[in-house]
């Protein structure tokens, strides 16, 4: 999901450099250090990640691999040879070309069996699910309750005219949240409905930007985190958005000051595996096993505001409270978004960018 984005990407760097302070990174001649290449929305409490070189002896290196796509292709390059011992962050939109590169070694992770089948894509064990999260359209309640208008629920709902110019979105060739998007259209209308969908957006007023950054905290209205200017209250966004938007108030609300169209949603799942050709191929299954323990799937939620695929893992206070759950999310097989993905970006782009 890619995902996902929010607080942790404006922190990615900094965060890296301390974890690899903290777990005494480079220092792995003795074989005891494992290396996770992930994307740069990556985040873990130190604490979670100390138990895991108290439990089993390794210290954990983060190599930033950049954004999702990036750091999948890179892994392609370099298959065989890889930069880590253990990829996290590849999402349902990327699965298949990694898959198809075949830079993973299956592994069967631990626990895995506490893991819903909706949530696994690979009947060879490649990768690993590991959180879950829906990109929705998200609304400013305050904008709408002004206006005395009822927020859109459905995607039908964005192309009437009370929402003409509401809506921001992002770029489907630039943006994971963007592509997710489209994939909801194409799912929900088919191949002979979505493009006639989106003609009603951009008649509708629809506004695209690059990326998530541009669109929720420049353009949104309902962004508390972001410049406050934004002259959008719609914006596709994610469905954890609203708990974030109430993580550092004090006092809490008693509502988040933004809302999701919970039947706007496409379910994205980020996957781990084992790099063909890791060098602590050991400490990568031992690693693997930790993604899917109760202590990292519980950490989770609020580090990277992103669901645990883990049935018994207990979701926080915060989002049981703030958070929304989406309605029959759409999804799509990997397989079939491999296929066509390329085709679907070049034709959405032709139709709405301008």
């Amino acid at each position: 999901m890619h995902r996902y984005v929010r607080r942790a990407a404006a922190a990615s760097t900094a965060l890296a450099l301390s974890l690899l302070a903290a777990c005494g990174a480079g220092s792995g001649d003795d074989g005891k250090t494992v290396r996770l290449v992930t994307h740069d929305s990556f985040n873990v409490s130190k604490s979670v990640l100390k138990k895991f070189t108290e439990r089993t002896g390794y210290e954990v290196e983060v190599v930033s691999g950049g954004d999702a796509g990036a750091m999948v292709n890179q892994a392609a390059l370099n298959k065989g040879n890889p930069q880590g011992d253990v990829l996290f962050g590849v999402d349902t939109a990327l699965l298949s070309r990694a898959l198809d590169q075949e830079i993973f070694t299956p592994y069967r992770a631990k626990d895995l069996e506490k893991v819903p089948e909706r949530y696994r894509a690979d009947d060879r064990n490649r990768v690993t699910p590991v959180d879950s999260g829906e990109i929705c359209v998200n609304y400013d309640r305050k904008y709408f309750a002004e206006k005395d208008l009822e927020p859109p629920r459905t995607l039908d709902d964005l192309t009437k005219p009370a929402y003409r110019d509401l809506l921001v979105t992002e770029n489907a060739a630039t943006s994971s949240p963007g592509l997710g998007f489209l994939l909801a259209t194409v799912e929900e209308y088919g191949e002979d409905g979505w493009k006639g969908y989106w003609k009603k957006l951009r008649a509708n007023g629809v506004e695209v930007v690059d990326g998530w950054e541009q669109a929720y905290n420049d353009r949104f209205s309902g962004s508390r985190g972001g410049k406050g200017e934004g002259d959008r209250p719609l914006v596709v966004s994610y469905a954890s958005s609203p708990p974030v938007e109430v993580v550092d108030a004090e006092p809490k609300p008693k509502q988040a000051p933004t809302g999701v169209a919970s039947e706007t949603c496409f379910r994205q799942v980020e996957f781990a595996g084992l790099l063909d050709g890791a060098e602590n191929a050991e400490g990568g299954r031992e690693l693997l096993d930790f993604l899917l323990s109760k202590e990292f799937q519980e950490d989770m939620p609020l580090q990277m505001f992103v669901n645990p695929v883990r049935e018994d893992a207990r979701l926080p206070e915060l989002f049981t409270r703030y958070g929304e759950q989406a309605k029959d999310p759409a999804t799509m097989a990997p397989e079939r978004i491999a296929d066509n993905r390329e085709q679907w970006v070049k034709a959405w782009t032709s139709l709405v960018v301008k």
